[in-house]
């Protein structure tokens, strides 16, 4: 099988290609780096492995047959979509509607990496994917969340339009190795500052909460349900739910650190709540997280370790 990534030399591309990679499929890894790194694929020494350097949101032309195609590329945490909200929006629209056209034009079953954020603040706990969302489309992390928003419908207009085979994953809070140190994200955030003994920053009064499934989970379901019959949005993520003061103590004691924790205003439209329903992937993937919270994040923080973070001068 030849399987095509887009966003491969990501976080969760990289990933994806080294699960496929073992099980023996040919990789195409499509990546422009704006957010993705070299050093996430550089271990890679596979005779069935190719990299090439493309912004989705230009048309892609290959000879070569596609069987599956990954549609992963989009900034994915707050600093990349706030920096870059144009090109947020366009990987989201054109690089969609370039990729599902490339998927038509190779009859290949195409899978949308979505996200929790089309739900946005959401007034419901946990959210089934029967839930429609709480979204400003205005706020400042409007261009990503109707960036997705769209994706999921265009995806679901080319099912019904062009008969192509679609999934679209909606994606919840994942982390693991290959995280970026500036990732904005909250879990290289607390890590970054707890092995340096800087005090974690906590938006709000922490009581926000956030789920957390491991990046081995994650892929895992990824290939579940693109392995699927299943044509309708799926949620992936763990349903554990931690407050996020709580998560910020967990991370301090995992790594020892004498960090203290610092308070600030919560930004624009951060969400209050974030949970996902994973019915439907237990019923129809056979798919729930195996890795708990603690062992997670112990194998995270042994990651961030490696990359030798200096702590801060006192």
């Amino acid at each position: 099988m030849k399987t095509l990534i887009t966003g491969g030399a990501g976080f969760l591309g990289s990933h994806l290609c080294d699960y496929l990679l073992e099980r023996g499929q040919e990789i195409i890894c499509v990546d422009n780096m704006i957010t993705g790194s070299p050093q996430n694929i550089a271990h890679i020494k596979n005779e069935n492995f190719t990299y090439i350097n493309h912004d989705v949101t230009k048309p892609l032309y290959l000879e070569e047959s596609i069987d599956y195609i990954f549609h992963l590329a989009s900034p994915a945490s707050p600093v990349d979509y706030l920096k870059l909200p144009i090109q947020t929006l366009k990987v989201g629209s054109l690089g969609t509607h370039n990729m599902l056209g490339f998927a038509k034009a190779k009859k290949a079953r195409f899978l949308l990496a979505s996200t929790s954020e089309v739900y946005g603040d959401p007034l419901i706990n946990p959210q089934p994917e029967t839930y429609w969302g709480n979204v400003n489309p205005i706020g400042p992390r409007g261009v990503y969340d109707e960036a997705k928003r769209f994706a999921e419908a265009l995806t679901m207009a080319y099912r019904y339009a062009h008969n192509i085979e679609t999934r679209i994953a909606r994606i919840y809070n994942t982390y693991g190795p290959r995280m970026r140190l500036n990732d904005g994200r909250v879990v290289p955030n607390f890590i970054n500052q707890a092995l340096r003994g800087e005090d974690l920053t906590v938006y709000g009064d922490g009581s926000q909460t956030r789920s957390f499934c491991y990046i081995s989970d994650m892929i895992d379901g990824i290939y579940k349900l693109m392995m699927s019959g299943y044509s309708d949005p799926v949620n992936l993520g763990n349903p554990h739910e931690i407050a996020i003061l709580d998560f910020a103590r967990a991370i301090i004691k995992i790594t020892g650190s004498k960090s203290g924790i610092t308070f600030k205003n919560l930004p624009i439209d951060d969400p209050k709540v974030r949970r996902p329903d994973i019915t439907r992937a237990r019923e129809i993937l056979g798919w729930e997280p195996k890795v708990g919270l603690e062992e997670g994040l112990v194998k995270t923080i042994e990651y961030f370790r490696s990359l030798k973070i200096p702590e801060i001068e006192r």
